[in-house]
């Protein structure tokens, strides 16, 4: 176990791929460690009954719980739900007492129905005593589980808590970054997993060889939209962006790489695929600040307007000739 200076108590609220892999780092690194997940989740009783779900095993240190009220008990909270469910997962956390407690988001994504990043959406729900942290970058479970080691990025608006975090949660198995611009790392990873699905798609088209181009066209097309929405369009070059783009858009792990490539072979995935719900949320944004956005505006022709992928992807290589940027 490696064991950091001091021990602090944390709430883990999701038992996913993620969810369980952030209590198990968490009591690695000697913490200790509360897992919330909801009655009738199939993942909550899979851990109940042999405290493993294909990613992780789980010692027996860490207590496993479907009692949401026990949030109250620990200091930092950290959520790791699909994107779309957190506002919802955030009403039901006002009937317990929050007071001055971090809420760590684990997460990536953007509201569809208003535009929020996953901060915004926390913000809303809590007390001005709160901080409000995202612990974002790149790296994939199953490496992280053997052992292999990976930087990532705390961001917040307190430095107070960035700071706390990064030392509390640092270790040999992962490199913490202090983040400093919430804006652009939290579009950054969102927005990654939109290029993931172009990725895959290119895989499935049998383009990889298009990767590349896709690549530095795509960090260009997301540092325009964070400029755009007030951020520093050089974050898209970071680890929660660019940083990202070899576990997302070329490790067979990659649930938004894989939902692409299986989504042009005209077969259907059951895993969580966030890229597929973010780029209903960035047809919105870009519409309102009227943002150029090419790839993104061919992932959601293919998936909601029944476009030939041949076609919509096909078209990105094919524009007008141009400056490289």
């Amino acid at each position: 176990m490696e064991t950091n200076q001091q021990e602090k108590s944390f709430f883990v609220i999701g038992c996913g791929r993620w969810g369980s892999f952030i209590a198990w780092y968490l009591d690695r690194i000697g913490h200790r460690v509360t897992l919330y997940g909801r009655k009738g989740s199939s993942n909550m009783e899979r851990l109940l009954q042999n405290r493993e779900n294909g990613y992780v095993t789980l010692p027996e240190r860490i207590r496993l719980t479907q009692d949401l009220s026990l949030v109250s008990q620990q200091k930092i909270v950290v959520i790791s739900v699909g994107s779309q469910n957190l506002d919802a997962l955030m009403q039901q956390l006002e009937a317990y007492n929050l007071s001055g407690k971090i809420i760590v988001l684990c997460m990536k994504g953007i509201a569809i129905e208003t535009g929020e990043r996953l901060s915004q959406i926390v913000e809303r729900h809590v007390a001005s005593d709160n901080a409000v942290a995202v612990w974002l970058g790149p790296g994939h479970v199953q490496d992280f589980y053997k052992g292999q080691p990976n930087c990532m990025v705390i961001d917040s608006h307190s430095q107070e808590a960035k700071e706390q975090l990064v030392q509390t949660l640092s270790s040999p198995l992962i490199r913490f970054y202090y983040g400093t611009d919430l804006i652009g790392n939290e579009i950054g990873a969102a927005l990654k997993n939109v290029v993931g699905i172009a990725a895959g798609m290119l895989d499935g088209m049998g383009l990889s060889s298009l990767k590349g181009a896709l690549m530095a066209r795509g960090t260009n097309e997301v540092g325009r939209l964070i400029s755009a929405l007030g951020g520093n369009r050089e974050s898209a070059y970071g680890l929660c962006h660019l940083g990202d783009y070899e576990a997302t858009l070329f490790s067979p792990h990659s649930h938004n790489r894989q939902f692409g490539e299986m989504f042009v072979q005209g077969k259907t995935m059951d895993k969580l695929a966030e890229g597929y719900y973010t780029v209903q949320a960035v047809m919105k944004i870009k519409a309102d600040l009227n943002v150029e956005m090419p790839i993104c505006e061919a992932v959601y022709r293919v998936l909601f307007l029944q476009e030939k992928p041949g076609d919509a992807i096909g078209a990105l290589f094919q524009r007008n000739q141009k400056n490289e940027f």
